[in-house]
């Protein structure tokens, strides 16, 4: 009789129930796995005979065949180790097969027995639970992640010898248990490294920061070298409302498939992702012959900040047209399609001209016309379109830089103002499954963003005089919607509007 015992494989974001099916032949000693391994499964065939030997147990002088089912699904890393190995052992009757009938098992073996960390453990515990799956068994040091998935018995082994004793009732292995609530409220506070309080004037820029912040909508700052778009940039963070539950486990999911989980646990802060404009288009939005997400997925609900945006190449810009717009992105590959989340807010800084000094009230100017227009157009109108803020962002005075005694508000005080504007928006939204003005569709926007006869005719002579289009329309509806919730106003006025206006002025100015 085969031996069966349970594990998991991530594809994407998403976890897949896994079937490990062990049988001996007569025929000559060696181990062959199949089911749609990759390299590094079928390199397992020597770690799991090492590891089984190591252990103090004998490892069967027959053929062992192993099969990964379904064989449809392509098996990859080597999370399988512990599974194969437990279902060589229980064929070989060390333990029973009644004793893991309810549980799954995710591990690397090394060659001495002892189990090592893998990456995804979150999602793939995940899976199992919805698969079915009572119980697992995960590395030791996997062990908080693994536990932060409710309603599944969670079991850390630090060897396969601790894995056998424990179904052989020789010493049992402990539960662990978290309390992802308790967990999330006493971790979400961050420090502030970079506070508003610190940046000198810049008043018009630092409230654009402010809404974008409120409603998750995307920036862009446009000024002279030095005049704080990037220290203005690294603050933003700091006003940023903390993580919802299910914002905060979707991110644990995406960090824990990239191996970037660095204290093991939930995360609790929302990422921020700074691009170099030398990234590779595969860098910035995910892919790969085994696609892996990209930076605009580890941004997911928080930031991706491109600073020097033009100096991007064009391409790279307009791959990211689609994310800007749906939130997610689709990489086709010709053995699979996976789709990751890319829910992020854009903040993007640039200078003026290619010398920096357009407009510059301390520097003239020594580009020409053309190569200011040559500079302007590396963005496009359609990437411009998906950015609802656009600000200048003026050279300090020297009266302002040389101001010791400055009342600028700190960072927490914003923050106050963004999480409370916020808080509207969860409300309003709890029934649609987003959380931010910015992620209003066309249809929703009717019954949100409801305009009275005086705004509607302001909005609609601002339409023709700038030649907005349909986008440009529906994200200054969204944007003036934030204004009014951080007002805390419920009906959107012509006030608001006007607000939201100037802060499309790059696409005003260019005819965009």
């Amino acid at each position: 009789m085969i031996s069966k015992v349970t594990t998991a494989t991530i594809i994407g974001l998403n976890a897949y129930k896994v079937e490990v099916e062990t049988d001996f032949v007569n025929s000559l000693p060696g181990v062959s796995i199949v089911g749609l391994p990759d390299t590094s499964v079928n390199e397992s065939r020597e770690r799991i005979r090492a590891a089984i030997k190591n252990s103090g147990f004998s490892f069967p002088s027959q053929k062992v065949v192993i099969n990964l089912a379904p064989a449809e699904i392509k098996k990859e890393g080597a999370i399988f180790d512990l599974a194969m190995a437990l279902g060589v052992l229980i064929k070989d009757e060390v333990i029973s097969q009644e004793s893991v009938k309810d549980f799954a098992f995710l591990g690397e073996l090394s060659l001495d027995g002892n189990l090592r960390s893998i990456k995804g453990v979150f999602p793939l515990v995940l899976g199992l639970k919805q698969a079915g799956v009572s119980s697992v068994i995960v590395p030791y040091e996997n062990v908080e992640e693994a536990a932060l998935a409710d309603d599944i018995e969670v079991y850390g082994a630090k060897t396969l010898s601790d894995v056998v004793s424990h179904f052989k009732e020789e010493k049992s292995l402990k539960k662990t248990k978290i309390d992802i609530q308790e967990y999330l409220k006493t971790n979400s506070m961050q420090e502030i490294v970079y506070d508003f309080k610190d940046v000198k004037g810049q008043t018009k820029a630092k409230k654009a920061l402010e809404i974008a912040a409120a409603g998750g909508h995307n920036i862009l700052m446009t000024g002279s070298p030095g005049s704080g778009k990037t220290l203005m940039a690294k603050c933003f963070a700091s006003i940023l409302p903390p993580l919802e539950l299910e914002e905060a486990l979707e991110l644990t999911k995406i960090y824990s498939i990239s191996g970037l989980l660095k204290d093991k646990g939930l995360v609790t802060h929302r990422p921020f992702r700074t691009v170099h404009h030398s990234a590779s288009a595969t860098g910035i939005i995910g892919g790969g012959s085994n696609p892996k997400p990209g930076e605009i997925t580890l941004a997911h609900h928080g930031v991706l900040f491109l600073d020097e945006m033009v100096e991007f190449p064009r391409h790279v810009l307009e791959n990211l047209r689609q994310p800007l717009e749906d939130g997610d992105v689709t990489i086709s590959r010709v053995n699979s399609t996976v789709k990751y989340p890319a829910n992020f807010i854009l903040v993007g800084a640039m200078n003026p001209c290619p010398c920096g000094f357009l407009g510059d009230s301390q520097q003239a100017c020594t580009c020409s016309e053309y190569q200011i227009q040559k500079y302007r157009s590396r963005l496009s109108g359609p990437i411009l379109d998906r950015i609802d803020l656009q600000i200048e962002v003026p050279r300090l005075s020297p009266e302002e830089l040389l101001n010791t005694k400055t009342d600028a508000e700190s960072s927490y005080v914003i923050r106050k103002r963004v999480v409370k504007a916020r808080k509207i928006q969860t409300e309003r939204y709890k029934s649609y499954g987003f959380f931010t003005n910015s992620q209003l569709s066309s249809k929703l926007i009717k019954e949100f963003c409801k305009l009275d006869s005086k705004s509607e005719n302001f909005l609609k002579t601002a339409i023709i005089k700038f030649n907005l289009s349909g986008r440009a329309y529906d994200r200054i509806l969204k944007l003036s919607r934030t204004i009014a919730d951080l007002e805390g106003v419920e009906n959107i006025k012509q006030a608001h509007i006007a607000q939201a206006l100037q802060y499309k002025s790059f696409i005003i100015e260019n005819g965009k």
